[in-house]
């Protein structure tokens, strides 16, 4: 039976090592490092094996292991290993870097995107006009296409402006393949699912670029609130939740009359929008049985009236007092004082962010996504405690959940099912793929069910696994595993894995064991060896026949459009599905592609 470590055992057992040598074949700790690395060493046995403990901390706080990373993380130790990802400044990643560096619209500053959208869009409406004009009885469809084939500059404008969101999706993927930061690759792709914005409603795609690259990532790892504050100035929410446009009720308001002139135009038809305010405190911080009214989202959104985006540009934050409501309000039982401009959004903000309520909904949130469906309450209780004491300290949060008894219990061990985002990018990882720099590994995710930044609704992607797990999922997760394994996607090839050489000449029972301790772990049920060693899946032979579908969604989105209905697929929707038609495979190849597909690759 496990116990929970007192405080005191829990501060003797912290060892600050940033001097300690560097394990061989091992990443660098980087010279501008600043953060401590701190390595948590338990203090009982762990029901996990050691060899279970490597798999599960690379499924777990990674997207799964490439070639080498078992070796390496078993020769460092496991607690250094997540001290080092805890740290990540202090892990050298130039390599990701430079790939990075190579997407040319990933680099652009948010004002530069949105003005070239605009111009082109400009350009279009001015020649459609001047078309009609002169008597052109087109439709707007054919009389844009014409425009675009004769004028290659507004070609280019319009292919750079959609180019923003497939860009954003493969950096994103090629990240989680190819960094050695990967638990910030891991708590990125939380975040960002946490507070989903959706690049299919209007130009919110215009935004996310910088959503991901200045608004997420650089704090996945900080201050709760920091994040919080962050995501609620980004032009991206803004947008997707209609705050930018969000206004006080009345144009007579006695704090805001000398004001009117300048308001009366810029609220003309608009007011006071609910949306962001009950989904910030909903689904971003509170938690459904938080304890909030409908009053405190009225009251929420009265105190973020006035938070909107540069009107000229729309491509940054700005306070506009002339369309705040400066009234007294009361949010959660505290009083706002009247007579205030965005200090109301701010100490709203603060509220919120240190509410317990939050701090058990992000806890709880956070020990799904990293130990179980159903964690623990303890655990969850233990992290929650620690985001109030440290002022809702993330890695510290983090840090409590992945190195905590619940974390290394049996029960956690392959407990969770891979989202196809996990899904694919384990996967390359597996095979030891090169980043994909084009949109088509993201387009596999996007046909698996989740195409990147394309969830509709705000609650973002499941965390948890039946979501995920129907007939026609499951069918393209086997036929994925064949598509992969058959070199149908760009920098991954069995032949350049680099156990293959070694492998391709063996026998079938060889090769059978070779990948399953590669690709599996070591660990393969009876049926998933038979399948395996015959070459065929009759359960993929059953579902064929049962199902017709060529994409999935979570089951439980039923009130959600299939995944390539949405406006973020961009031209993935309108592109031949990636595990279409037959892959006839044999040897080796077709081990490595049944293994993917395999029941224990399916889970992390």
């Amino acid at each position: 039976m496990t116990r929970r470590l007192t405080p005191l055992v829990a501060a003797a057992a912290l060892v600050l090592a940033a001097c300690a040598p560097n394990a061989p074949g091992t990443p660098s700790p980087s010279a501008r490092g600043s953060t401590p690395l701190i390595i948590v060493s338990p203090t009982e046995p762990r029901e996990q094996t050691a060899d279970q403990q490597v798999q599960h901390v690379l499924n777990r706080l990674a997207f799964g292991p490439r070639p080498g990373d078992v070796a390496k993380v078993r020769e460092l130790g496991v607690d250094r290993w997540i001290a080092f990802q805890l740290a990540p400044d202090r892990i050298d990643d130039q390599a990701t870097d430079a790939l990075v560096a190579s997407y040319e619209s990933y680099r652009r500053p948010t004002e530069e995107i949105v003005a070239a959208y605009r111009e082109g869009q400009q350009a279009l409406r001015q020649n459609q006009k001047q078309l009609a004009q002169q008597g052109d009885a087109g439709s707007k469809k054919d009389m844009r296409t014409e425009l675009l084939r004769a004028d290659p500059k507004l070609q280019e404008q319009i292919r750079q402006a959609r180019r923003v969101v497939t860009d954003v999706q493969s950096v994103k993927l090629a990240r989680a393949v190819s960094s050695e930061r990967q638990l910030q690759e891991v708590l990125t792709d939380f975040w960002e699912n946490h507070f989903t914005v959706y690049t299919g409603k209007g130009i919110t795609r215009l935004f996310v670029t910088a959503y991901d690259r200045d608004v997420i990532r650089p704090r996945a790892m900080g201050k709760f609130r920091d994040l919080l504050g962050a995501v609620a100035k980004s032009p991206a929410m803004m947008f997707y939740l209609d705050q930018f446009q969000s206004t006080v009720d009345s144009l007579h308001h006695p704090l805001r009359e000398a004001r009117l002139p300048r308001a009366r135009a810029a609220v003309r038809g608009r007011g006071l929008n609910e949306n962001f305010a009950r989904e910030l405190m909903e689904l971003h911080t509170l938690g459904v049985d938080g304890g909030y009214s409908q009053h405190d989202v009225i009251e929420v959104a009265r105190a973020l009236t006035g938070w909107t985006m540069n009107p000229r540009q729309q491509a940054e934050f700005v306070f506009r007092p002339e369309i705040h409501d400066a009234d007294t309000k009361v949010v959660l039982g505290h009083t706002l004082a009247a007579g205030r401009g965005i200090e109301d959004g701010e100490q709203v903000l603060d509220i919120i962010a240190r509410h317990p309520a939050t701090a058990h909904f992000i806890a709880r949130k956070l020990a799904i996504r990293f130990v179980s469906d159903d964690p623990p309450p303890a655990l969850v209780e233990r992290a929650a405690q620690t985001f109030l004491r440290t002022d809702g300290d993330i890695r510290e949060v983090v840090r409590t959940i992945v190195t905590s008894p619940e974390f290394f219990s049996r029960a956690a061990y392959h407990a969770k099912v891979k989202s196809p985002f996990e899904l694919v990018a384990s996967a390359l990882r597996a095979i030891g793929a090169q980043p994909d720099t084009t949109p088509r590994s993201a387009q596999v995710v996007a046909f698996l069910g989740q195409p990147i930044f394309g969830h509709q609704a705000p609650d973002g992607w499941p965390e948890t696994g039946e979501a995920w797990m129907n007939a026609g999922a499951i069918l393209n997760r086997i036929n994925f595993g064949l598509t992969l394994a058959g070199g149908r996607i760009p920098g991954a090839s069995v032949s350049r894995w680099p156990e293959a050489e070694s492998l391709r000449g063996a026998s079938r029972e060889q090769q059978v064991d070779g990948v399953v301790r590669a690709f599996l772990g070591g660990q393969a049920s009876p049926d998933t060896r038979e399948i395996l060693a015959s070459g065929e899946n009759p359960l993929a032979r059953k579902l064929a026949g049962s199902t017709d579908s060529t994409t999935s969604t979570p089951a439980t989105s039923s009130t959600m459009s299939p995944a390539m209905s949405n406006d973020a697929a961009g031209p993935m929707r309108r592109a031949a599905s990636p595990l279409a038609g037959p892959v006839q495979l044999s040897g080796l190849a077709q081990v490595v592609g049944l293994a993917i597909g395999a029941p224990e690759f399916q889970r992390r």
